[in-house]
C-alpha cells in the first residue's frame, strides 16, 4: 500500500464527493472571465446526449473553454477504461479539458493514457496526506487549520514515473494551470 492509498477512504457519499469537487474547481476559477460551474449538466453530442458530473466554462483571450468533469467515487484504482470515455466524451461535445477527480488512485494503463490525451487525475485523499513526511507518516501535530480533503495531481514525468503534486481548497490556485492544454 501506498502513502496515498488509505485503507478507509474519504468520508463521503458519491453526492457529497461531486459537490466538493464542484467547490474546488469553483475555487479555482476566480478571476477568470465569464466564469461557470455547474454540476449534472446534460451535453448533447452527435451520438446523443451526456450527463457531465461537472463542468467549468471560462472565457480566456478572446475564446469560450469548456471543462468537463467526472468524479468516481471508487473503493479500488481507475482504470484505463474511466479516462477512455471521457476522452471520448470530449471529442464527442467539443470540450477543451477534461478531468477525473477520484477517492482512489489510478492504475499505472489510466496514468499514462492521461498524460498521452492531455486528461488532468486528481485523487481527492483526507487532508492528513498534505502533511506526509519523506517517511510516509503523518505528522501527530497537524495545524489547526489543516484541511479536510486535498487533492494530488497526478502525472508521468518525462522519465515514466508517477509525480504527485498536491492541491488543497485553500489555496486551489494549483489547480487552475491544469484547465490549459497538456499537464506539466
Amino acid at each position: 500500500m501506498t502513502w496515498l492509498e488509505d485503507p478507509n477512504p474519504i468520508a463521503l457519499t458519491p453526492d457529497q464527493f461531486e459537490i466538493e469537487v464542484k467547490s474546488l474547481i469553483e475555487k479555482s476559477g476566480l478571476g477568470l472571465s465569464q466564469f461557470s460551474v455547474q454540476r449534472l449538466e446534460k451535453l448533447e453530442g452527435p451520438d446523443g446526449e451526456y450527463e457531465i458530473d461537472v463542468t467549468a466554462r471560462f472565457s480566456a483571450l478572446g475564446a469560450d473553454f469548456l471543462v468537463l468533469i467526472e468524479c468516481k467515487h471508487y473503493k479500488n484504482p481507475v482504470k484505463r477504461d474511466v479516462v477512455q470515455v471521457l476522452f471520448d466524451r470530449l471529442r464527442a461535445v467539443g470540450a477543451h479539458k477534461g478531468m477525473v477527480f477520484s477517492t482512489a488512485k489510478f492504475q499505472r494503463g489510466a496514468i499514462k493514457y492521461a498524460k498521452l490525451h492531455g486528461i488532468a487525475l486528481v485523487q481527492i485523499t483526507d487532508g492528513t496526506t498534505a502533511f506526509a513526511s519523506r517517511s510516509h507518516h503523518t505528522s501527530h501535530l497537524l495545524p489547526a487549520n489543516a484541511p479536510e480533503h486535498v487533492g494530488w495531481v497526478i502525472d508521468l514525468s518525462d522519465d515514466n514515473r508517477e509525480r504527485y503534486r498536491l492541491i488543497y481548497s485553500p489555496e486551489p490556485k494549483a489547480l487552475f494551470p491544469m484547465l490549459w492544454g497538456k499537464n506539466e
